[in-house]
This record gives C-alpha cells, sequence and structure tokens, in this order.
C-alpha cells in the first residue's frame, strides 16, 4: 500500500476519496488510478536521471488510458510504443512525435511508414530483415529512417521467465554474433540514420546487477564501433525498473542511475530509458466485490466479481498482487486461509492461493494492491465479460476515464454474413 492508497477512518481511500463512494456510484470490478502517485513516480525517476542527457520515454504497453499518458506527458516525458495504435495513443494524449522510440519485433509495412511520416526520435530495429524492410519504406516515402539497432546481450535478468527478454534464447533484440553484419548494413543501407544502440533485458527486477553487466557489454560495444568511426549519438538503455509487490526491498533509484552515469556518461550520448511498470505499477488498484464467501469442504474460496480477464498477471505467469479489504479490520481479528478467485470458467481464474484474510461476506468490497500495470492493458471480453471502467482521482475529485463497454456494444461491434442476415430475414416474414 501506498500513501496515495490508505485507510482513513477505517475505509480505503484514493487520495481523498473513499473507494467506497466510487464503487457505489460506477459499479464493481473497476480499476482505480491515482494522479498524485502517477506524478511522484515520474518526478522521483526524473530527478534520479536530472544531471545525465535523459529522455524519459513511458512504455505505453505498461498502461493505454488517454489520462495515464497525458498525466505523464505534463510532466514530460515521451514514449516507448510497440505498435502504431500506441504511438496515435501517445499523439492523442500529447506526446510529441520527436520523444516517441518505436520498439517491437514484429513491425509492419504499414507501421514503419507511418512512424516515418509522423517523424519520430527512432526507430529500434531487432532483425536484419528488419533492417531492409525499413531502408525499402524509407526510401519509397523519401524521408530518412532514424534507427537504433537493439542488442541482445544474453544477460539472464533474473526475473520471471515470460517477462525476460534479454537472453538470446528469446525473440528480442540481434544477437551478438550477428551484429557485425547488422553494423554493416545500419551503416551502409539507403535512407537509413544510425543513431546508435538500444538494449532491455526484460521487466520486474529488483536487483540491479543484471543491468550492470548488461550495461557492460553494451558499452564494450560502443567503444568497438566508436573506434571504427562510427558516430554513436543515442543510447536507449530501456526499462525493468521493478516493484515491491511481495514487500521487496528494491535498490534505490540512485544507484540504478549512478551505474548509468558510470558506465555512459563518458560517451555524451543521449540516454533513453523507458519506464512502464514503474511509474503505474502502484499508482493503481482493481477493486473487486464479494460475490460469495463458499466455504468447502478442503478450503474456502472467495469468490469476488473481477475475474481473470480483467487481470491475466496472476493466471499468466503466477504474479502476486496483495488484496486487501476496503473496510479496514480491527487489527486482532482473526484471519483464515482463502482462494480468491474471480467467475470466470478457468481454474486458472485464482489471484491467489491461501490467502490470509478475515472473513468476509456477500457484497464486502476488496482492492487488489499495485495493478496500474499490465492490468486493464490485457483485459480481454472473454467470458462475454465487459471491459470495465478506469477511474482517475486527483485530490478531492474522480472521473471515469474508460466507461464500462458493454456486452450488447460489443456485439454491436460484430455483423452476420449476409446469407445469415437472408435467413433472419426469411424467418422474419413467415417464410420457411
Amino acid at each position: 500500500m501506498t500513501e496515495t492508497f490508505s485507510y482513513r477512518a477505517g475505509v480505503l481511500c484514493a487520495e481523498d476519496i473513499p473507494l467506497e463512494r466510487i464503487a457505489a456510484e460506477v459499479g464493481t470490478p473497476f480499476y482505480c488510478y491515482s494522479t498524485a502517485q502517477l506524478k511522484k513516480n515520474y518526478r522521483d525517476f526524473a530527478d534520479a536521471f536530472a544531471d545525465q542527457k535523459a529522455m524519459i520515454c513511458y512504455a505505453v504497453k505498461a498502461n493505454a488510458n488517454q489520462a495515464v499518458i497525458r498525466t505523464f506527458a505534463e510532466c514530460g516525458a515521451g514514449a516507448d510504443i510497440t505498435s502504431v495504435g500506441e504511438m496515435e495513443r501517445a499523439l492523442a494524449a500529447g506526446i510529441a512525435p520527436e520523444k516517441i522510440v518505436f520498439s517491437g519485433v514484429g513491425k509492419k509495412r504499414d507501421e514503419i511508414a507511418a512512424a516515418l511520416a509522423k517523424g519520430i526520435y527512432q526507430i529500434d530495429v531487432e532483425s536484419i530483415p528488419e533492417l531492409h524492410l525499413i531502408s525499402k519504406v524509407a526510401g519509397e516515402l523519401k524521408k530518412p529512417a532514424p534507427i537504433a539497432l537493439r542488442v541482445n546481450p544474453d544477460v539472464d535478468p533474473h526475473t520471471l521467465a515470460k517477462i525476460a527478454t534479454g537472453e538470446k534464447e528469446t525473440k528480442f533484440g540481434i544477437e551478438l554474433a550477428q551484429l557485425d553484419e547488422a553494423m554493416k548494413l545500419a551503416t551502409s543501407l539507403p535512407n537509413l540514420q544510425f543513431k546508435g544502440f538500444a538494449m532491455h533485458i526484460g521487466s520486474q527486477l529488483t536487483d540491479y546487477k543484471p543491468f550492470r553487466l548488461a550495461y557492460k557489454r553494451l558499452e564494450n560495444l560502443i567503444q568497438h564501433w566508436t573506434e571504427q568511426g562510427i558516430a554513436i549519438t543515442s543510447i536507449n538503455i530501456g526499462g525493468g525498473v521493478g516493484i515491491p509487490y511481495l514487500g521487496e526491498k528494491i535498490p534505490p533509484l540512485a544507484e540504478y542511475a549512478a551505474i548509468v552515469r558510470e558506465i555512459f556518461s563518458p560517451f555524451g550520448c543521449r540516454i533513453i530509458l523507458e519506464p512502464g511498470r514503474y511509474l503505474v505499477g502502484n499508482a493503481g488498484v482493481l477493486v473487486s466485490r464479494v460475490i460469495y464467501a463458499k466455504k468447502a469442504v478442503a478450503k474456502k474460496f472467495l469468490i469476488i466479481d473481477a475475474g481473470m480477464n480483467d487481470l491475466v498477471r496472476p493466471a499468466m505467469y503466477d504474479a502476486y498482487h496483495d488484496i486487501v479489504p476496503v473496510r479496514q479490520p480491527a487489527a486482532n481479528t482473526p484471519r483464515d486461509s482463502w482462494d480468491v478467485v474471480g467467475p470466470v470458467c478457468e481454474t486458472s481464474d485464482l489471484f491467489d492461493e491461501n490467502y490470509q484474510l478475515p472473513d468476509l461476506a456477500q457484497d464486502d468490497l476488496v482492492a487488489i494492491q499495485f495493478a496500474g500495470a499490465y492490468g486493464s492493458a490485457m483485459s480481454s471480453t472473454y467470458n462475454g465479460r465487459p471491459l470495465i471502467p478506469e477511474v482517475l482521482v486527483s485530490g478531492n475529485q474522480y472521473a471515469v476515464v474508460r466507461r464500462r463497454i458493454s456486452v450488447a456494444e460489443q456485439i454491436g461491434w460484430e455483423s452476420l454474413p449476409p446469407w445469415m442476415e437472408s435467413e433472419d430475414r426469411r424467418r422474419g416474414s413467415g417464410i420457411r
């Protein structure tokens, strides 16, 4: 729990607003974000790198809500995008194209063309075929393509396997063994403007040692190619700084910034950082209502109205989120082991197993903590469930920044083929 999500008079509040009030007015489940926490997180990150030539590009994939992106845009952030859809979201929220970096292993021709047409800062290239395609598209547009080569340093980030990106077995980046070939192309193919290197080894790192190891490998590459007469003006070191889902002690950001300064400041390049989870993770909660407290013979199940379609992280890769009652229990309240589950028809619809909670009853509210990153952004309509609201709080006011998308509205996105529509008309007129 953070200062912006705290108990006041026995009720969990987002800044100055009781979550009970929002639940009564908006319905459950819903995501709730704190403006104060978003701004604090950005300020902390920016302050840590204030003495370096740093450009902080928010990783839009973590939470793509317009109000969230706009909050960071007003703080001065750029954007790290992985699709043209994210680019459009970033631009619509007020981020300037010259502060946007395009990452991702599968950029299509039309996406490359759109990014170049908008004049984004750079495209991080992740394969040799991508170099050829960017050169071709840039030639067709008669517009040079600013690029950096994303290097795969083959470093184990010691995080969850499914969010690790810096080992050579993953799909990300160009392997060191292929870098000579990639560099020859990057500096010789027409219409390419080589700016430097990029690297991102994974997400949710709670120890900075893997960063140091990866950055030292990047340092060696920069030294080598600088000695070959290649000008390097930009170094993208990615994101990945973790947050304390399990109460881990995260080293101060100053220690991370010191590693970056020590290794890269001698080159005088612009340093690009791409925090996502660090900026939004602890700034959001998922509020849900108890449907049933089911006491089976072997287990006790707390069945809530949020499901894995709303927050998939626990089902996808066993991620942990703290769960607290919205009504603060007394200090001496007994606790018992509950499996906290959702209504989705999957055994994996499990938020936590044998979780210690006081006895809760139907209609009680719970808040799933640290749900601002990769929560709503990864949600779906599985089991015919509506997309849930997102709420932004600022002091004593709040606004719904994404309304609930009803099932009826979702059906309206679809259409029947002509032969089915004809059959419907015949049935309506009595024709069989």
